[in-house]
């Protein structure tokens, strides 16, 4: 007996499906059964460049020649009003929306004091704003059904950190608590929201530099964990299989999944006199600094090659 599919009868939204990460999770989707609006604007990585309907029409034909159903969306994230068309597409192709993977992105790298708010604007618009302007176009349908689940793509640069990417990690870490807060107030509705932190190869991460030799056996680790192995994740978050998963942050490089940490306390100082500035520095500080976390990138805490 072939094994059901568990996205049967569901409508899941994809951001940015034209490419890469998305792609492969609307393509899974639509193998699991799932009814796909697969939303990609086909601008260039760093956001510039005309619209073009090509790479999300190409993700709808491929979905529709393996047997599924789809339909394509160009509209921008980083507008309210593309954000309700993208759901309304959903909504009158299909009669319902039952999940948004808010996976779209763009980047603009550059060193902290070099950035422009150019840079910073728009890297924010898409990233925050975008997953914002998305999950509230469909929240009161989600509400309306007592049903539905959220997927925001986060990364290690917001949640770990890393070099020349202040906008970008700003805004994946804002996303977490995007996340958070829509996981606490829709529970009541049976509505689930969770992040993933993906390693992966796309044309995004293509643009990490390889000036050294450490960047280039970086990059190189980076290019064996491919897209598709982020999907089963996706569609899986996406699925009824997942009711009882919320509030959570999953990270996956190639085959290995990891549940990230949230920041708790972890050490703690008190005086019942009250505290001045010296005796922070001469007592607090010290009995604090044993649990300083350091300035680390996500290489230097993911240093084994993925499994």
């Amino acid at each position: 007996m072939p094994q059901a599919k568990c996205l049967d009868g569901k409508v899941i939204v994809v951001t940015g499906a034209g490419r890469g990460i998305g792609r492969e999770i609307a393509l899974l989707a639509g193998r699991e059964g799932g009814k796909v609006v697969v939303n990609d604007l086909g601008a260039g990585a760093d956001g510039e460049g005309n619209p073009d309907t090509g790479p999300a029409q190409s993700v709808v034909d491929e979905i529709r020649e393996a047997g599924g159903n789809a339909v394509a969306n160009a509209d921008s994230v980083a507008e309210p009003a593309g954000a309700e068309r993208i759901i309304r597409t959903a909504l009158d192709a299909f009669g319902r929306v039952d999940c948004v993977v808010n996976n779209a992105g763009i980047l603009r790298d550059r060193i902290f004091h070099r950035m422009s708010t150019v840079d910073w604007d728009l890297v924010l618009k898409v990233h925050l704003m975008g997953s914002f302007y998305v999950a509230r176009a469909a929240a009161a349908h989600f509400r309306d059904q007592e049903s539905g689940s959220y997927i925001h793509f986060t990364s290690t640069s917001g949640l770990i950190g890393n070099f020349g990417q202040a906008n970008y990690a700003a805004a994946k870490l804002g996303i977490v608590g995007l996340s958070k807060s829509i996981a606490l107030d829709m529970a009541r509705y049976h509505v689930r929201s969770n992040c993933i932190s993906p390693f992966a190869w796309s044309r995004l991460i293509g643009t990490i530099p390889t000036d050294t030799p450490e960047q280039a056996a970086r990059v190189e680790r980076i290019k064996t964990a491919t897209a598709e192995k982020i999907a089963p994740l996706a569609v899986y978050l996406a699925s009824d299989l997942s009711r009882d998963v919320t509030g959570q942050i999953f990270a996956v490089r190639r085959n290995e999944i990891f549940l990230m940490s949230q920041p708790r306390p972890i050490r703690s100082i008190h005086r019942g006199e009250g505290w001045t500035p010296q005796a922070i520095a001469e007592h607090g500080m010290p009995a604090l600094k044993a649990s300083f976390f350091p300035l680390e990138r996500s290489g230097d805490v993911f240093t084994w090659d993925p499994v």
